[in-house]
């Protein structure tokens, strides 16, 4: 046990272990935990108590019961010590001069701000830590403590905070500390809990509640309150998906991390060194305003030793952590908050503000502000509240959480707003005409003064109006100022066009409401101005996204949507271009739906941009997965061209290119054909063969040929486009770069797997560069590197790993259901049947086939075709009988669906021919194995690989049958063509020469 020794009142020390108490209010936890820890390593014990009495108990009560314990009594003050309670300055001045005083003895005291304490705290002696470093922080704690500095021991350990003066390593946009955020100490301490008290592995921990609540105040404080335990805090505004995803990609760069540009990329940056605690393991990332759950899987980091807190209303995220529910204040903390702010108001009248409006943290903010401002008596001020004299309002749904006299209130703070600064309430206006949360309100500084309403132009002079208007609005809790004064993603310096400011989407309804026909249309053309200046203009280029990430939200309120302006209709049109072309499929949808609901009563049916709006739904509803509804989008559009007059052809030939891109993906492969070869002609008419839209056509018209199975012809159409584009275009163009992915499936498919290779290490390296590793173009090339290295039979390589990591990524970017991801899913499916993981084979398998069945019907060529990679599955785990019902249950299906001669019939008859021969049906086999190998030789050549499977298969049926002699002459002759196509060593030669009954994996493809 230590040894404590109770002080005499001379103060005299005694060097062996003495014991002292730390009273600290929650809000100077940090300065508690280090005073703590300092003297604990000099030999010293130390009780840390969190000291917040109840304003009912005498103050010498509450300080007489700190006496209780042995030893002195240390206590953390500051401005913030003497508002716990709150009380008045004399209650303070009265116990510290007497009751302290008779035991000064036991008392001590540290101050830690610059401010002046009330005079009486001189009985105390507190010793100054405000603005020194750690090392004379030390000395003047012992000093004051009259202890003696010892050498540290030695079984002591290490503090894992840092002092607390000293920031972390990366700090990054956390809220300035709320000097007046009060009591929610539980709530503190269960979020502490939660993210320490778990297993080993990043900890996720969610504060739930409705909105104004004081979720992001409460994640804010923690931010402060325990940063000394961290290393890395970096918080993230996640209102909307593209800002969440930029603002998480940064993170990259502020922890010194390689990676590109695209927030994708970043994002799988900082993901693994967050798990690998590479170059910081003690991190604390906060998702403020978080509601996706779905999401989590693609953000969150997969292990490391860090936290993660998320604010939310989605209670929902129970399914990925622990979560807290945040009430309402309780009364205590909601009259203490209304007192230190108005400290006019008594006890009794702070109450009856509570009352008034629910304990509600938001609400009280603001009621706190006006009555503070202007020193109103309560019972006024409720009087105006209750008759509602000023503006009274019914209650809204949107605000169905708060009591109609809340609006009231807000009402009352406007009118105090347009006394004493009309300009920030003309700045809030505009505010409103921007979306909730983050608003880049300096956009508007960037306007020339002569294009704005005259009484906006201010905002665009460089006046003191201006950060005064931001001052005012940001005092009364209206909006919070960003720290962020500059995107980094962009690489922009600061300046005033980067401002911006957030908006609680609570904070944003009441002011619409209540700002609402306060020319409004003249703020919302501003922001439409704005935004159109905004325009990067080319929705394909990745280095625009997070710019019309930031543009994409605001469309809606500023009345974008409602516009007829050319500029404005152009902007709408090229945000969904952007949700296309960066895999936001989901966001694009809702944009579509919205756009068509206003534009079917301000365009006609057949219009220029009506039609074109329908061209860029049916690709994302293509790119969703739901093809039905994009062929019957595409016909309808088809037909309103017909019915016109004299049919745009350029715009006709489009429509019919997307018609034939629905029919491939619906599984209809000969008709697609045919449509696409007649867009390809009149392309080459009407705008010449070397023309990017004819080329797009030509590229298309490849793809329909391999679904149907003519690999050569496919090829042959491929590198044609592939080598226009690179004249007409560039080498490093999308599109190009789209050719020479299609060039390199093709190569595969004809079995030139090293070529193959080649072309598509080179494409992959170059996609990355130009376009990112997580879009999804580069993904697609990526899958089919990993197909190629497979089939190229590289020695030694595990593509395992590889296969699951792409995976991951897949799921990241389309989610699990999506048809991109299926086709790997599948594939993955197949390696691991192959290499002994029979069980996650099985969940993968099974899962790709139910999901294709339920996007495409089982009467397509797809699901059909996957029957034979669960029979492959079934084999292998024993079940020969069931696999071969799905053999030929796959191969009856293809040939009525693709004709005898399909590769893909022809894969499955190969299967087939193996369940045949593995049941004992020998005869059955070999006749199949027989013309499943004229066929192939018809098809694909003599060469190909999936003829020589099928040569093979034929040897070994034939064997069965004891026909040796003839079996002898068909392997060798197989053999001898593996060797000389393939390699001696490559897998499928060396399988070959050990008689391993060879198969065929379907490869899903939709188009």
């Amino acid at each position: 046990m230590v040894a404590q020794r109770h002080l005499t009142g001379d103060g005299g020390p005694d060097q062996e272990s003495q014991h002292f108490v730390v009273a600290f209010p929650g809000h100077h936890r940090p300065w508690a935990t280090w005073i703590a820890r300092r003297l604990e390593a000099h030999g010293h014990r130390v009780t840390s108590h969190r000291w917040d009495p109840d304003r009912d108990q005498a103050l010498e009560d509450a300080l007489g019961d700190l006496l209780l314990a042995r030893g002195r009594v240390l206590l953390v003050l500051s401005d913030w010590f003497f508002q716990l309670g709150p009380r008045r300055e004399g209650d303070w001045n009265d116990v510290l001069r007497g009751f302290v005083a008779a035991n000064a003895d036991r008392f001590a005291a540290v101050n830690l701000t610059n401010r002046a304490l009330l005079p009486a705290t001189a009985v105390l002696e507190p010793v100054d830590l405000w603005g020194i470093g750690e090392q004379e922080a030390e000395r003047r704690l012992l000093v004051r403590l009259s202890l003696e500095p010892s050498a540290p021991r030695t079984d002591a350990v290490p503090s894992p905070s840092r002092y607390p003066s000293d920031p972390p390593a990366v700090w990054g946009e956390v809220p300035r500390r709320n000097a007046r955020f009060t009591g929610r100490e539980d709530l503190l301490n269960r979020v502490q809990e939660s993210l320490t008290d778990v297993e080993p592995g990043a900890s996720v921990c969610a504060l739930v509640g409705m909105s104004g609540i004081g979720k992001t105040q409460l994640a804010a404080e923690y931010a402060h309150r325990f940063s000394p335990d961290y290393d890395v805090v970096w918080w993230v505004n996640s209102d909307q998906r593209g800002t969440q995803r930029d603002r998480y990609g940064e993170l990259a760069p502020a922890l010194g991390l390689r990676s590109g540009s695209e927030p994708g990329e970043r994002i799988r940056a900082v993901r693994d060194a967050l798990r690998r605690g590479d170059p910081h393991s003690r991190w604390l990332v906060i998702f403020d305003g978080w509601e996706d759950v779905e999401e989590a899987a693609a953000i969150l980091p997969r292990g490391g030793t860090g936290h993660v807190l998320i604010t939310s209303r989605n209670h929902g995220w129970r399914t990925v952590g622990d979560v807290v529910e945040v009430p309402v204040f309780r009364r205590a903390e909601s009259t203490g908050y209304l007192m230190r702010r108005a400290p006019h108001i008594t006890a009794a009248e702070a109450d009856a503000v509570a009352v008034e409006f629910q304990d509600l943290p938001l609400q009280m903010a603001h009621a706190a502000a006006l009555l503070g401002e202007l020193r109103m008596p309560v019972p006024e001020y409720l009087d105006k509240v209750h008759s509602g004299e000023i503006n009274p309002l019914d209650e809204v749904s949107e605000l169905g959480d708060y009591p109609s006299s809340s609006l009231t209130s807000w009402s009352m703070l406007f009118n105090r707003v347009r006394e004493s600064e009309p300009r920030a309430l003309e700045l809030l206006k505009l505010c409103a005409c921007f979306a909730p949360g983050r608003i880049p309100i300096g956009l508007v500084r960037g306007v020339a003064p002569g294009e704005l309403p005259e009484q906006l132009r201010w905002i665009a002079d460089n006046t003191p109006d201006w950060p005064r208007a931001l001052d005012t609005l940001a005092n009364y809790s209206v909006i919070t100022k960003d720290s962020r004064s500059a995107s980094v993603s962009e690489g922009r310096e600061a300046g005033p066009r980067q401002e911006s400011v957030h908006m609680h989407r609570v904070v944003h309804g009441i002011v619409s409401r209540l700002t609402a026909g306060d020319d409004r249309e003249i703020h919302r053309g501003v922001v439409r101005q704005v935004l159109v200046g905004s325009d990067p203009g080319d929705p394909s280029d990745s280095r625009s996204w997070p710019r019309y990430a930031e543009i994409l939200p605001q469309l809606e309120f500023s009345g974008a949507l409602e516009s007829t302006h050319a500029r404005t209709v152009q902007l709408v049109l090229g945000c969904l271009r952007y949700c296309y072309m960066s895999g936001e499929y989901t966001v694009g949808m809702d944009l579509a739906r919205r756009v068509r609901d206003k534009w079917v009563d301000l365009f006609a049916p057949d219009s220029e941009y009506m039609l074109e709006l329908a061209a860029r739904t049916t690709v994302i509803l293509r790119a969703s997965g739901r093809f039905h509804e994009a062929y019957d989008r595409d016909s309808s559009v088809l037909e309103l061209l017909l019915a016109q007059p004299e049919p745009d052809p350029i715009r006709l030939m489009a429509a019919n290119s997307g018609l034939s891109s629905d029919l491939r993906f619906l599984g209809r492969y000969p008709e697609a054909y045919r449509l696409q070869r007649d867009v390809v002609d009149v392309g080459r008419e009407l705008l010449g063969a070397d023309e990017w839209t004819t080329l797009r056509a030509q590229h298309q018209m490849g793809v329909a040929l391999r679904l149907l199975g003519q690999f050569d012809k496919a090829y042959e159409i491929d590198l044609d486009t592939l080598r226009k584009r690179e004249a007409v275009l560039r080498a490093r163009h999308p599109d190009t770069l789209h050719s020479v992915n299609a060039c390199a499936r093709d190569l595969r498919l004809l079995g030139r797997y090293h070529d193959a290779l080649a072309r598509q290490e080179l494409g992959v390296r170059t996609q990355i560069q130009v376009l990112g590793e997580l879009h999804p173009q580069t993904l697609w090339a990526q899958h089919n590197l990993v197909l190629c290295r497979r089939r190229a039979g590289t020695k030694g390589e595990d593509i395992g790993p590889l296969m699951a990591d792409l995976l991951a990524r897949h799921e990241r970017v389309y989610g699990k259901g999506h048809h991109n991801n299926l086709m790997l899913v599948t594939d993955y499916g197949n390696y691991l049947r192959v290499h002994g993981d029979l069980g996650q084979a099985r969940d993968l398998l099974t899962e790709a086939e139910d999901t294709y069945r339920a996007l495409v019907g089982q009467a397509h060529p797809v699901p059909t075709g996957m029957q034979s990679n669960v029979g492959l599955l079934m084999q292998a785990e024993g079940n020969r009988d069931g696999a071969l019902v799905l053999f030929e249950q796959a191969l009856t299906g293809l040939r009525t669906l693709l004709g005898d001669d399909h590769p893909w019939t022809l894969g499955c008859a190969l299967n087939a021919a193996g369940g045949r021969n593995l049941t004992g049906r020998l005869e059955e086999a070999a006749e199949l194995s027989r013309e499943t190998l004229r066929r192939t030789r018809a098809a694909l050549g003599d060469d190909h690989p999936m003829t020589l499977s099928s040569q093979t298969a034929l040897a070994a049926d034939l064997r069965a049958l004891q026909q040796r002699e003839e079996a002898d002459k068909v392997e060798e002759d197989a053999l001898q063509k593996l060797t000389r196509t393939m390699g001696a060593q490559h897998q499928h030669t060396l399988s070959a020469r050990q008689r391993v009954r060879p198969y065929w994996d379907f490869e899903p493809y939709l188009g």
